[in-house]
């Protein structure tokens, strides 16, 4: 798996209200800053989102070449587009992995998705089945890698006993932490298999919440920030990118300054105290 350390997340594009035109614009950003790796999911924007960055990609193709794209799949949402789903639930049989691997292809106008992910865990499911359904696959050239995300560590390994995973992602920020204590990124480090960080900025929450956790944590990352001569999401995403797992850091920004400013962080090394000062300030306690 060759994907960027920043992966552009396209979760919100829905939202972004642009031209086709205006999402190429957003896509050739990510490729001049160095930014290949795409990250989408079948339901992002009520089944849209893949559809609209296809019609952008549509206007340049060639771009596909210099781009990982990554989809997720496996929970199944209520919605107009997808009208047998009469409630939300999760599905990794093989027939439903097939279909939307099938879906996000036409959707996204490519012939192969560099990684799919299993969303979210699935209590029923048959990991002899879906590994069955990666293995021919990839044998057809339609997925090349596969992974998880939000998988506990014994669901990862469940499915890793089966068929070789490329990633887990995961949440992981400031103000999110749980991660580095429960077991998933000491399993990453010993496998040697890079994690992928999904909302690293708490969704918003560093800039926004008034909470006492919130407060604390955004005063110790703004002190990281002032050292380093950066704003407050640069520091905030090189605080998890210090973490020697060596995560791939999944934007959601379609500001070309946000992407800049995650880009920026990895150029940023926080010391053992910078970093610490900032996990001490999220927990609310000293180091024990």
């Amino acid at each position: 798996m060759n994907l960027s350390t920043i992966v552009a997340g396209a979760m919100h594009m829905a939202r972004w209200n642009l031209t086709p035109a205006e999402r190429l614009a957003w896509i050739e950003d990510c490729l001049a800053l160095g930014i290949t790796s795409i990250d989408h999911a079948d339901i992002y924007g009520d089944y849209a989102v893949q559809g609209l960055f296809g019609e952008a990609l549509r206007l340049k193709p060639a771009l596909r070449q210099q781009m990982q794209l990554v989809s997720k799949c496996g929970i199944a949402l209520p919605s107009g587009q997808r009208p047998e789903h009469s409630l939300k639930h999760y599905n990794t049989s093989a027939q439903h992995i097939r279909a939307s691997v099938e879906a996000s292809l036409q959707a996204l106008g490519t012939d192969r998705l560099d990684l799919l992910l299993i969303h979210r865990p699935d209590p029923l499911m048959d990991a002899d089945e879906v590994a069955h359904c990666f293995e021919a696959l990839q044998r057809e050239g339609k997925v090349l890698t596969f992974g998880v995300s939000n998988h506990t560590v014994q669901q990862f390994e469940l499915l890793d006993s089966r068929t070789p995973l490329s990633t887990h992602q995961i949440e992981l920020s400031a103000l999110h932490t749980d991660a580095l204590l429960n077991g998933t990124l000491d399993q990453a480090q010993r496998l040697r298999r890079r994690p992928m960080v999904w909302s690293p900025l708490a969704g918003g929450r560093l800039f926004s919440d008034t909470g006492e956790q919130a407060s604390r944590t955004r005063t110790a990352l703004q002190a990281v920030a002032d050292e380093h001569g950066v704003n407050l999401a640069t520091a905030a995403y090189a605080w998890v990118l210090r973490h020697p797992s060596h995560p791939h850091l999944v934007t959601g920004t379609g500001r070309s300054t946000g992407l800049q400013e995650a880009v920026t962080a990895t150029q940023l090394h926080l010391s053992v105290q910078q970093w610490t000062r900032v996990w001490r300030a999220s927990v609310g306690h000293d180091v024990p």
